[in-house]
């Protein structure tokens, strides 16, 4: 049986009045690879900001790796620091090297030299194809290549988990396809991955559970064949007959 890694229960939160996400309990496993799949305003990605609490929760529990994130007595930085994170619009530092986004965390979290992190560095940039980009700034990066330093810089604290909030959804078509690559390499090599998407087909080829979301709720969770092949939910039927065009 696989390690759990996040056990996730009778989660809620609440925006004022506005319950967004409406009691989620679920668990993921060492080397699952998740893709959450729904409308846009569903809760998706503040389920996925909330599983290291970048998003305060109303009520509920997250643990991962056995640490309760809602306990006050946790050391949440601490266990942030096994836990990647790759965001939407990149988030990378303007004014720093790319090399320099991918080395600040390790030099000033896990006290590495700046040797150490340098050469790590390059070894991230090149798992992602862009050893040749270490001393370009991010702004003349095309958006594929800030995704791809921003992954880089995910795996430079060496986590066991990596979350993805629509990885590709500011992206370019042409440019999609590098970014899903990397992923999918990530993905074979044994990676826990989390991954909030709109792309069906990544879904399809890369998840082993896929998890529909509507509406602040987990309204259906399974392989990815049984989801795109045998919807039971009426609404997952009518969302994949509108982003499917079936």
């Amino acid at each position: 049986m696989a390690k759990l890694k996040i056990a996730v229960n009778d989660l809620h939160k609440y925006y004022g009045e506005n319950e967004v996400l409406k009691g989620i309990t679920t668990k993921f496993y060492e080397g699952d690879v998740v893709c959450i799949i729904g409308p846009s305003g569903s809760g998706k990605s503040t389920f996925l900001r909330s599983l290291n609490l970048l998003e305060e929760v109303t009520s509920g529990s997250i643990t991962v790796d056995g640490f309760d994130l809602t306990d006050k007595k946790t050391d949440v930085d601490l266990v942030r620091e096994n836990i990647g994170m790759v965001f939407q619009h990149f988030n990378l530092f303007p004014h720093m090297t790319v090399l320099e986004n991918i080395t600040f965390a390790p030099v000033e979290h896990k006290r590495m030299t700046q040797a150490e992190a340098d050469k790590l560095g390059m070894e991230l940039l090149e798992k992602v194809g862009l050893s040749d980009k270490a001393d370009a700034m991010p702004d003349s990066l095309s958006g594929g290549q800030k995704q791809r330093v921003a992954i880089a810089r995910g795996l430079a604290m060496n986590p066991d988990i990596m979350l993805f909030d629509e990885p590709t959804s500011a992206l370019d078509p042409e440019m999609v396809g590098d970014v899903l690559n990397v992923m999918k390499e990530l993905a074979k090599q044994g990676m826990t991955m989390i991954i909030v998407t709109h792309e069906m087909g990544f879904a399809r080829q890369v998840a082993n559970r896929v998890i529909f979301t509507d509406d602040g709720e987990f309204l259906e969770d399974g392989k990815p064949d049984q989801i795109f092949d045998n919807p039971q939910h009426p609404r997952l039927k009518d969302f994949l007959d509108k982003v499917l065009n079936v």
